[in-house]
């Protein structure tokens, strides 16, 4: 293989979901990512793009999940080991930022162990102290029940699933 790879980003099919699968065990074991439930997976399925090799192999995912009218977040990006290195990442958060704008989003949260890969990619870091958005959405958000959202909100419950984990924040 070539350090220029024939890699092209598409969008997730359910077919897809266990190669995905695949791929985040070893990040999961090694709890660079959370776990997710089959079930959630399929149902996140348009959320999702990914990146395949000449032979429509998958070797890399990610998602944008929308948690707000301008706000969405970057989810459970990955790329297999063979393939860490040689752009991957970059092309699907580039097309994942592409994604976002096309839904009309101009900030981008990031919750990682990464933070020099997204910071080379234009995401800062979030202190405790920043606002993050308005006290009226912010009072709708915690209504949400998904648990990104608490974790942008850095609520006490979701604590303990994140620790060693940075917030990290993308103006589009």
């Amino acid at each position: 293989m070539n350090s220029r790879p024939d890699i092209r980003i598409r969008p997730a099919r359910t077919a897809d979901v266990p190669r995905m699968v695949e791929l985040m065990e070893p990040l999961v074991a090694r709890r660079i990512l959370l776990g997710k439930d089959l079930v959630d997976l399929y149902a996140a399925v348009p959320e999702f793009l990914v990146a395949t090799d000449g032979e429509d192999a998958v070797v890399g995912y990610g998602a944008v999940h929308v948690m707000w009218d301008q706000l969405g977040e970057v989810r459970t990006l990955g790329v297999s080991e063979e393939w860490l290195g040689r752009g991957v990442g970059h092309r699907l958060l580039e097309s994942l930022e592409a994604r976002a704008q096309d839904l009309g989003l101009t900030q981008l949260f990031c919750l990682t162990f990464e933070t020099e890969f997204f910071s080379r990619h234009g995401f800062e870091e979030l202190s405790e102290d920043t606002e993050l958005v308005a006290a009226d959405v912010y009072a709708e958000l915690l209504r949400s029940s998904d648990e990104g959202v608490a974790e942008f909100l850095d609520l006490a419950r979701v604590k303990p699933n994140t620790l060693g984990n940075t917030r990290m924040l993308k103006r589009l």
